[in-house]
């Protein structure tokens, strides 16, 4: 049970002075605010200069979300019933009449059930009225009395139209940053229906001219001929259904819901057959396998991680043709570590550290090589999925290395992880 005694005040009736005391601690407050970086340490920072003038035990800053909901955004408990404060009132009521009232609100309190200070409890309720549609209440809560005086009241008001202007810039940052996101977003789908139309039209455009050549009436051709143009026909065709493979496989990394199938496999015997298959897809394509130790078992996805070897060795290929690929196995404390290195021209330091987000792709002046950027994406996600991770070090013209870690264990709770892209 509270006996209450509420007062409503006019926004800035009150004659009262600031004495050079609370003068000199409003202007420390509006150098904190110019010089705050962040909204919750301006906040102490106020707390800290307004006290010693202005005694308050509890302060809290409360912000409307919806016509019937408001929330705190920002509570310090700093004098009596500091001790007490997970069971105290914090001006709920107060600042629900400021909000709906839009005037100032000084409101006591007093609980039968209490004995010591804080059984009184006198409140004191600012609107911070921004220049946004955000409403706001700050409430200053003292224990034991005295109330509120007018001068106090005042410099209560200049305290808040401090919060007010911290607000207000915090609100402004924000919807920078939002604005700043839109933008960015509407960058990355511009370049990402440039890069997949370009992408998507070549091996498009390579079928649809050489069926077209093969169907003309007015021309007959060799069977030399003819399966040269089907054997490139075939060859489109694949790549086309790699580049909507990669598209869908990105799609599922990013919602979450690509899934895997693990097994506990011997990994140098998967290594020999992924470099078996590199070498049945490309005869010129050298690999050297280094096996340091035999029987090493992980749990893995075969496919997927069959997926992951497969990218890095045509990678290899693409941009090391005719150079020798090494593939490493070792045993590193309780993770398998796989070394896959080349000896081609190597990548820039600038751009290793973005080699493995979606889309990126080092600039080159070769234009035979061909990609979305997406496979080094869908690999190190793949990996990640297998609680391990991938890496990558290069020098210019001094080759590159990927370094692969794979636990040989598996936490239970990998297996529906988010795969959403992170740096």
């Amino acid at each position: 049970m509270h006996k209450n005694r509420e007062v409503i005040l006019e926004n800035g009736t009150s004659p009262a002075v600031l004495r050079p005391q609370e003068l000199e601690a409003v202007y420390s407050i509006s150098r904190a605010v110019a010089q705050a970086v962040n909204t919750d340490d301006a906040l102490d920072e106020i707390i800290r200069l307004a006290r010693p003038v202005f005694i308050f035990d509890n302060m809290v800053l409360y912000q409307v979300k919806s016509e019937d909901d408001f929330i705190p955004i920002y509570a310090r408990a700093i004098g009596r019933g500091r001790s007490q404060e997970a069971g105290l009132v914090w001006g709920e009521t107060t600042a629900l009449e400021v909000i709906q009232k839009n005037q100032v609100v000084l409101k006591t309190e007093e609980a039968e059930n209490l004995e010591d200070r804080t059984r009184l409890r006198i409140s004191l309720g600012l609107p911070l009225n921004s220049g946004t549609e955000e409403r706001s209440a700050l409430v200053f809560i003292r224990f034991g009395g005295p109330s509120y005086k007018p001068d106090q009241i005042r410099l209560a008001e200049f305290i808040g139209s401090h919060v007010t202007q911290l607000l207000e810039r915090d609100q402004l940052v924000q919807k920078i940053a939002s604005l700043e996101a839109e933008r960015r977003l509407d960058r990355l789908q511009e370049d990402f229906i440039a890069t997949i139309s370009h992408e998507l039209l070549t091996p498009l455009g390579f079928i649809k001219g050489y069926a077209t050549t093969l169907l003309r009436d007015d021309t007959t051709w060799d069977d030399t001929a003819r399966a040269e143009f089907l054997t490139i026909i075939d060859e489109e065709a694949d790549r086309l259904h790699e580049l909507i493979d990669n598209l869908m496989d990105s799609s599922r990394l990013q919602a979450g819901t690509l899934r895997m199938s693990y097994q506990t496999v011997r990994l140098d015997t998967f290594l020999r057959d992924i470099s078996m298959r590199a070498r049945s897809r490309s005869e010129n394509q050298k690999i050297e396998l280094k096996l340091k130790t035999d029987n090493l078992r992980v749990p893995i996805d075969p496919a997927r991680m069959a997926q992951v070897f497969d990218n890095l060795l045509i990678n290899a290929a693409k941009y090391a043709p005719g150079e020798v690929v090494t593939i490493t196995l070792l045993a590193d404390q309780d993770q398998a570590h796989v070394i896959v290195e080349d000896s081609g021209p190597g990548i820039a330091e600038d751009h290793l550290k973005s080699l493995f987000k979606r889309f990126y792709r080092v600039p080159s002046n070769e234009t035979t090589v061909r990609g979305t950027g997406l496979g080094l994406f869908i690999c190190r996600q793949i990996v990640r999925a297998h609680g391990g991770d991938i890496s990558v070090e290069s020098q210019v013209n001094q080759g590159t290395k990927f370094h692969i870690h794979l636990p040989f264990q598996r936490n239970e709770e990998e297996n529906q992880i988010s795969f959403r892209e992170s740096s």
